[in-house]
């Protein structure tokens, strides 16, 4: 009898009956792909970071009103057009609207008043249904998962309160992975565990970075570059210091309307990495959740449901 990750090794690989995509990208993809220039200043980071997190009102905004809300110049404003490849701002705002529409066109009808937790909830799916749509096209997924599977040793990465879905990561990969390393100490630690992975033959990190983001993020992504490993990135900000280090980010939304912040989303992109790592190996796959199933029946490692 196969265990539940067993099953759903066997039957819910990500590359199986692959069909082109049907759904339109999410808002905030579409716009991550426009702003994917390789180096935006710090500034045009800001106006591109805005631009995402509100789009349905910025895509209005006239040039003085946008570099008032961002708190830069309109040469700035001017400039990041050109620097995404439109001929002024003018060009700019027309494609934005042109997405804020398709959003506004495509959302729900007004719902019911709800309540802060509700409204929590509400952020989430809608964070998941963005998700969804990244989905549509899974090559990139495939892709990074295969180049995890391949690592050996695979570090994992994750600081602060980002040590959560890293230990999570972690936890599920060693069962289909033979050398998974988590690093949740940042300083001197951390250094130490990346330069060892890279000797011992390594040649991916997978990092996680989530709000707030910490500056040792950053250098142990920095140190993990220089010792020559790779780096595949989940975060919320496609733009920024972290994830200009990466090698591959992969950005989605997280839950903020509560005092702490939420990570369904993240989680699942996670969880889809797994997937794709177990597609990418399935006879090492089958064989190692085997014999671990074997162990944990000897040890009796779980209750009988």
């Amino acid at each position: 009898m196969p265990s539940p990750q067993q099953a759903r090794a066997q039957a819910s690989a990500i590359t199986s009956g692959k069909t082109a995509p049907e759904v339109e990208a999410a808002p905030t993809s579409q716009l991550r792909v426009l702003f994917d220039q390789p180096r935006l200043s710090p500034g045009q980071r800001r106006i591109a970071q805005y631009l995402i997190e509100h789009i349905t009102e910025a895509a209005f905004l006239s040039i003085t009103d946008l570099a008032e809300r961002v708190g830069v110049s309109q040469p700035s404003v001017t400039r990041f057009a050109a620097a995404v490849g439109f001929s002024g701002y003018p060009a700019l705002r027309e494609k934005l609207q042109a997405i804020a529409l398709g959003t506004l066109a495509g959302g729900p009808a007004e719902e019911d008043r709800a309540n802060e937790l509700q409204a929590a909830v509400d952020a989430e799916i809608e964070n998941l249904e963005n998700l969804r749509r990244d989905f549509a096209d899974p090559d990139r997924v495939i892709a990074v998962g295969r180049e995890l599977s391949a690592s050996t040793p695979l570090t994992v990465l994750g600081l602060r309160i980002s040590a959560s879905l890293a230990e999570y990561f972690a936890y599920a990969a060693r069962r289909i992975h033979p050398d998974v390393r988590l690093v949740t100490l940042g300083g001197t630690v951390a250094y130490d565990a990346l330069l060892q992975s890279r000797e011992a033959g390594g040649t991916w990190v997978l990092a996680f970075s989530l709000p707030r983001h910490a500056q040792e993020t950053l250098t142990a992504v920095r140190v993990a570059r220089g010792a020559g490993l790779r780096v595949a990135l989940i975060t919320d900000l496609a733009l920024g210091p972290v994830a200009d280090e990466a090698d591959v980010t992969f950005a989605t939304g997280t839950g903020s309307r509560l005092v702490f912040d939420s990570y369904a989303a993240p989680g699942v992109m996670a969880a889809a990495l797994l997937q794709a790592m177990t597609d990418a190996d399935p006879e090492r796959t089958q064989a190692r959740l085997e014999s671990y199933e074997q162990i944990s029946d000897q040890h009796q490692f779980f209750l009988r449901d």
